[in-house]
């Protein structure tokens, strides 16, 4: 039997309108229902696109078990972040300062009035990856909110001043000057990965703004260093497996330091504003590489993401047949079938082998600069890539 969501038109929440979960939308009627019958809420938050929310609703929201505790215990509401992001800011930040760490799918637990009182991501079936399993978590909650309930108010209260006080305007004024641009280099600096580009450890998210500020410096200032920053970490994002090689376009993030495996969904404003960080670079170093990664960038968004009655798909899904990354990644056989002679050439590229770099197959990228692939094979640079276009 359907849900709350049946009348909802988010793709998101439509996906879970036959769980056997109790799911509402966000609104009144749920909440006041948590109110009436002092239950506490459990909100999912999530996105169409979010491989591992199509993860945790397969392996808990549709196991019949789990939705049946969930309904008597709990008023279980579901967002999607692309349809409400003011619900999804303000719950990320709850969940950011009670974990040190966000992402999605987000669950959440709240007081009947809406205040967060406990917070995480992804929640396994079992216990793994060294957290407890979903049922645990529920099941704990559950006993705590009978047995705990003072304790619980108590930590709302403060987990709400908390977003509060961060969500609150002073009114100060101030005035951007010189030393203060050089404090966040320092900060830039200390966090910068000057092997493989980026800043801090992995997961490497696309540093858009970070980068546009060091190029930013580096035009007002002549700064070296933020330039060397902001062009090692354009070229190996440009060059690993994070940017779609073939298609164009880049991957959400990437799961390791050297940007080779990326989580595979594209987002529409990861793409948006990564393709005005590399125009950028372009004007201010005139690179041929970072005009390629714009023009490539934008035909993907315009062939792909486009809607055919206007507008953009703010997101494009990791899975396909039902597969994480399968549309994405080849195996050598795969390459000689199509390719023929020019096999060898393309696996040369874009460092394919027979083994793979990625369960068994390979997520394409490039090791080389190009004019170096074309001087080990002896070819000319120009013909090289006409023969890889073809």
């Amino acid at each position: 039997m359907p849900n709350h969501l049946a009348h909802e038109t988010s793709p998101y929440l439509l996906q879970h309108v036959d769980n056997p979960v109790e799911w509402y939308p966000w609104g009144e009627d749920a909440l006041t229902r948590a109110r009436s019958e002092d239950k506490p809420i459990l909100l999912s938050i999530g996105y169409a696109a979010c491989h591992w929310c199509h993860v945790m609703a397969h392996e808990s929201f549709e196991n019949p078990a789990t939705a049946e505790f969930m309904n008597r215990y709990f008023i279980n509401i579901k967002v999607d972040r692309e349809e409400r992001p003011d619900l999804d800011a303000i719950y990320m930040n709850a969940v950011v300062a009670m974990t040190g760490q966000g992402g999605w799918p987000m669950t959440v637990v709240l007081t009947p009035d809406g205040r967060p009182f406990f917070g995480g991501t992804y929640f396994p079936p079992t216990p793994r990856y060294g957290r407890a399993s979903f049922m645990q978590v529920l099941q704990s909650i559950a006993q705590a909110w009978q047995t705990q309930r003072q304790e619980i108010e108590e930590s709302a209260s403060d987990i709400s001043g908390h977003l509060r006080r961060g969500f609150a305007l002073t009114g100060e004024e101030g005035v951007l000057e010189r030393p203060l641009f050089n404090r966040a280099l320092d900060v830039i600096f200390r966090s910068f990965d000057s092997a493989e580009g980026g800043f801090g450890r992995a997961p490497k998210f696309p540093p858009s703004m970070t980068l546009e500020f060091l190029l930013w410096m580096h035009h007002l200032y002549d700064d070296g260093m933020a330039l060397h920053m902001a062009e090692l970490t354009l070229q190996k994002m440009a060059y690993g497996g994070m940017y779609d090689q073939l298609g164009g376009g880049f991957a959400r993030y990437s799961t390791d330091d050297e940007w080779l495996v990326p989580h595979f969904e594209k987002m529409l404003y990861d793409n948006a504003l990564l393709a005005r960080v590399y125009l950028h670079a372009w004007q201010v170093t005139g690179k041929p590489l970072y005009r390629r990664i714009v023009e490539e960038t934008l035909d993907f968004v315009a062939r792909e993401m486009r809607h055919p009655q206007g507008g953009f798909y703010s997101s494009y899904d990791a899975d396909s047949e039902g597969e994480e990354g399968k549309f994405y990644v080849w195996s050598a056989d795969e390459i000689r079938a199509l390719l023929g002679d020019d096999a060898d050439l393309f696996m040369r590229y874009y460092d394919v082998s027979e083994r793979g770099n990625w369960e068994g197959h390979t997520i394409l990228r490039m090791r080389e600069e190009p004019e170096a692939v074309a001087a080990a094979l002896r070819l000319d640079p120009s013909q090289m890539a006409t023969r890889l276009d073809a």
